[in-house]
């Protein structure tokens, strides 16, 4: 018998999963404790048939169910591996856990693996799920679950980690191949994020781990996470959902993949963001109100701002063009307009080659090998949707921090959408057809639409905040 170390598995209903994961570690001989939640199917015979000795605990949430596997089973190795049913140990990772040896890692406290996520029968490559590093392994008595999560379960484990980047877990949950499944699953999991969230606002519950970007990967994800709970609400899907896509390139997976990433990264936090509302509104009669600002000041600020803003880019535009009113210092050292549109070029053909396209381009032109050439003009670099955006945002009464953190995701997620355009167009745009709508119009008035209800949302989530808290409420 294994005397390094032990696993714990959690389960419910796993006679589909069950058998894959025990045939992937049953070589290393190690004894094996399952944690059942009521299974009413051959869960538990299956676990039995295996040797491995099953204990019974009512489903609250997996930190608590995590907490009760470690304090209840007697194991007597001073390692313990914790896995769902729907993961499998990997031929590399059986390696490692065979060679496995104590002595060797004296210093060490934890051990992360190296987890692929599969999606409906696809590896999730792209969108931030590739690496992706889990602790699993760790000293028993040592770590412990972490109770102030109540569904994105970790284990805390004070003292040095290692990663095994090499040490694969493969999960795949088959019973999602039923999206009706997987939706139903994450809708009741949707429950549990949305209490923590408003647990959170009230103060009633803190975080463990000490967040820090450059820690070890659950000290970046709580990190993260602090980030995440600033955004406004029904604006951050939105933003992830961009930022899952473009900057972590998720429009790469397949697309089974990029369903994969709307669902979880906006379809499952939009639904967490509309419960959190729900539960606020049900506490209402306890949140005083202030008087709003006048609506009057505020159209007369935005309609001046965006004034401004819109032909103070037209003045930038005609002094950096070669003209009567032409500057050659500012076209030189200071064209923030020439710097915009080489920057969006450069990301379409970036994103192309991305793609397994051939794409170059010059000052102004995008030339996709076998399609033709695009080029960027003024009218396409998003200014004036821009002008628009910055004018609103900064005119609306709203704690400056806010508006901020918004105009910056906004002018972000605004281009992020212009260079999508301009690879589609590339790709797909036939010049000699006569179109009754060109594509600009067609994309600022996407544009526009996506933009108002975003607006809509965060303003509703600004009046709210001012409503909890009428003090600390600023604006500009």
């Amino acid at each position: 018998m294994n005397k390094e170390f032990s696993f714990i598995i959690i389960t419910f209903n796993e006679e589909i999963l069950l058998p894959r994961l025990l045939e992937s570690i049953g070589d290393l001989d190690a004894s094996i404790y399952i944690l059942d939640s009521g299974s009413t199917d051959g869960t538990v015979a299956i676990a039995e048939t295996a040797g491995a000795k099953v204990l019974q605990h009512p489903f609250e949430n997996h930190p608590t169910q995590w907490d009760f596997a470690l304090k209840n089973f007697e194991i007597s190795t001073p390692w313990v591996i914790c896995l769902d049913a729907d993961q499998i140990v990997t031929p590399e990772l059986k390696t490692l856990l065979e060679e496995f040896k104590d002595q060797d890692y004296a210093d060490v406290n934890g051990i992360y693996f190296n987890r692929k996520n599969f999606f409906k029968g696809a590896w999730i490559k792209h969108g931030g799920y590739s690496p992706f590093y889990l602790l699993k392994m760790f000293r028993f008595g040592v770590g412990y679950s972490d109770l102030n999560e109540n569904m994105d379960h970790r284990f805390i484990i004070p003292g040095k980690t290692v990663i095994w980047k090499k040490g694969y877990l493969l999960e795949e949950n088959l019973k999602e191949n039923s999206i009706s499944f997987w939706i139903a699953k994450h809708n009741r999991y949707s429950d549990l994020v949305a209490h923590e969230e408003v647990e959170r606002l009230m103060q009633i519950r803190s975080q463990t781990l000490k967040p820090h970007f450059w820690g070890s990967p659950d000290e970046r994800t709580a990190w993260f996470k602090q980030l995440w709970w600033k955004l406004p609400r029904y604006v951050r899907p939105a933003l992830y959902f961009i930022y899952r896509m473009f900057f972590q390139l998720g429009i790469l997976d397949s697309r089974t993949g990029v369903i994969f990433h709307f669902m979880q990264a906006f379809w499952f936090r939009l639904v967490v963001d509309i419960k959190i509302d729900e539960i606020l509104k049900a506490q209402k009669g306890t949140i005083k109100t202030t008087k709003p600002a006048h609506p009057l000041t505020f159209l007369i600020k935005f309609v001046l701002l965006f004034l401004l803003f819109y032909y103070f880019n037209i003045y930038y535009f005609g002094v950096t063009t070669p003209g009567i009113h032409y500057i050659p210092f500012l076209a030189n050292h200071l064209n923030y307009i020439s710097g915009l549109r080489i920057v969006l070029l450069k990301s379409g053909a970036g994103l192309l080659n991305l793609m397994g396209f051939t794409a170059i381009t010059d000052d102004y032109d995008l030339l996709l090998a076998g399609h033709g050439m695009l080029r960027i003009v003024y009218s396409c670099l998003g200014l004036g949707v821009i002008s628009f955006f910055a004018a609103f945002v900064i005119a609306f009464p709203a704690k400056r921090k806010s508006k901020a953190w918004f105009l910056l995701a906004g002018v972000i997620g605004i281009e992020a959408l212009n260079v999508l355009r301009f690879v589609l167009l590339a790709i797909f745009w036939n010049k000699k057809e006569h179109h009754i709508i060109d594509h600009h119009t067609i994309f600022n008035l996407l544009l526009y639409l996506i933009i108002a209800c975003t607006l809509y949302f965060w303003v509703r989530h600004n009046d709210e905040s001012n409503k909890a808290n009428p003090a600390s409420s600023s604006s500009v």
